[in-house]
């Protein structure tokens, strides 16, 4: 079976401080906010800031699970038994704790927790399933973007921000835990909407790329000069505030607060002994670890377990190999998949089950998803090509309903069959349980207004 076809100077105080900087609010003046400008960014995340509603703002944090590459919706939340075996493949389904529900034989532990989650097997968009470039940042934006055309785009202040940074934004928390960390790295490079785009690079994830599966596991940004004493860190903290004031009296490029906020984050997060604690992985119990799987994805995803549970309120966990790297099974996708299937089962199973006994997953909203699924046609070299036109993604805890099915798909999983939700609904979505309007307006560098993301959050889900 074919695959279906593809359709003058201020005055100054008297410290020589003009009264547009004394304006500057304290603490804030590294990032080159005003005060009307900072009333106005507080009224705007009050805006955004709903009462509940159907869901909204139930979730205190959210865990994005991003099977890079694209899984197979085949194989794993839509499978289709009755179908011929160039669309079926090697995979069958099996009975889950929810009568009725049937996913891949592959991931028995999840099939034991279906009463936690919810099954979406309708996600559409008709731009997607080209390259991967254009589908992550879609994934990760809820937007389009007529400059993403490949795999190799840069990430660029042009561009839309991507959840975590939206979150930073809105939901940025305490000082002592970044509002937005990146657990592992994408699979192959760098992908433009990855980071803050037009809210600017404050709002880019704190990356952690070191593999936590390591027996010497440490976040090296964290790590203090080991010939600088803790009172000399302190007196050049002091001498670099006194710097970026006398650049603000010279300058007033965002990229020069942009650049204060950063080192401010550093100092920060390199004193919190409540950051350092969240990445102490060797505070579990090993028969824990063990739980999750001892390979990065486990350990990444029992990482971001504890630094949701310190106050984190988005963390991103990207698969990264080593054998396979990815999801893309263009080819052997049987072989391939009987790798990729057992850990992914592992950790997100444990991660709910771990969730839900600390108590803390009905305000953490668990997403799993990629990019993109696969053709519903094997080739030939027993692989399938990248398709959008009808794929599954998973959400749990954070107010979402579990033990549901939304949407269905046509016999090949090729195309949605009832209730046809796209990329940006799913961002839309997370929004919602965050209790973030997608309707909040930003502003790009011209000062024009833009909406946050053109997604409606799937309500039904919350029911």
């Amino acid at each position: 079976m074919p695959n279906p076809p593809m359709p003058g100077r201020g005055r100054t105080t008297g410290d020589g401080v003009t009264r547009r900087n004394f304006l500057r609010v304290g603490g804030m003046g590294a990032s080159g906010l005003l005060l009307p400008e900072l009333l106005q960014q507080r009224a705007s995340a009050a805006r955004a800031i709903r009462p509940p509603a159907d869901g909204f703002g139930k979730a205190k944090a959210c865990i994005v699970l991003f099977m890079g590459g694209g899984p197979s919706q085949l194989a794993t939340f839509d499978l289709k038994p009755d179908a011929t075996a160039e669309v079926r493949g090697d995979f069958k389904p099996i009975a889950t704790d929810v009568p009725g529900l049937q996913i891949s034989d592959h991931l028995p532990l999840l099939a034991r927790q279906a009463r936690k989650y919810a099954v979406i097997r309708s996600v559409t968009d008709e731009y997607v399933g080209g390259a991967h470039g254009q589908s992550v940042y879609l994934a990760l934006t809820g937007h389009h973007s007529p400059r993403v055309q490949g795999d190799d785009v840069r990430p660029s202040p042009e561009d839309y921000p991507c959840l975590g940074s939206v979150v930073s934004r809105f939901r940025p928390g305490t000082m002592e835990v970044p509002p937005f960390i990146w657990l592992l790295d994408m699979y192959r490079h760098t992908f433009a909407g990855e980071g803050g785009g037009l809210l600017g690079k404050r709002y880019d994830p704190f990356r952690v790329l070191q593999d936590p599966s390591r027996a010497n596991f440490e976040v090296q940004a964290l790590r203090p000069p080991t010939d600088i004493p803790p009172d000399r860190l302190g007196q050049r903290r002091d001498l670099l505030d006194k710097m970026s004031r006398q650049m603000e009296k010279r300058m007033t490029a965002p990229a020069t607060g942009e650049m204060g906020a950063h080192y401010e984050q550093v100092f920060n997060l390199m004193s919190s002994p409540k950051f350092h604690k969240a990445f102490d992985l060797k505070a579990e119990p090993n028969r824990l670890r063990e739980r999750y799987g001892k390979t990065k994805f486990g350990q990444g995803t029992l990482l971001a377990r504890r630094l949701v549970e310190h106050g984190v309120p988005l963390v991103t966990v990207f698969w990264n190999g080593p054998d396979p790297p990815n999801w893309d099974t263009h080819y052997e996708e049987t072989k391939h998949l009987k790798v990729l299937l057992p850990p992914t089962d592992c950790a997100f199973s444990a991660l709910l089950e771990d969730l839900q006994t600390r108590g803390l997953l009905d305000e953490t909203l668990v997403v799993w998803m990629g990019e993109f699924g696969r053709a519903p046609r094997i080739e030939e070299k027993g692989g399938r090509g990248h398709w959008g036109r009808c794929y599954s993604v998973v959400m749990a805890g954070g107010g979402v309903s579990g033990g549901q099915v939304l949407g269905k798909s046509d016999r090949f999983a090729a195309y949605p069959a009832t209730n046809p939700v796209t990329p940006a609904d799913i961002v839309a979505t997370i929004y919602h349980a965050l209790g973030i309007a997608s309707d909040t307006e930003i502003t790009d560098h011209l000062g024009r207004p833009i909406q946050l993301c053109l997604g409606s959050a799937i309500k039904p889900l919350f029911s």
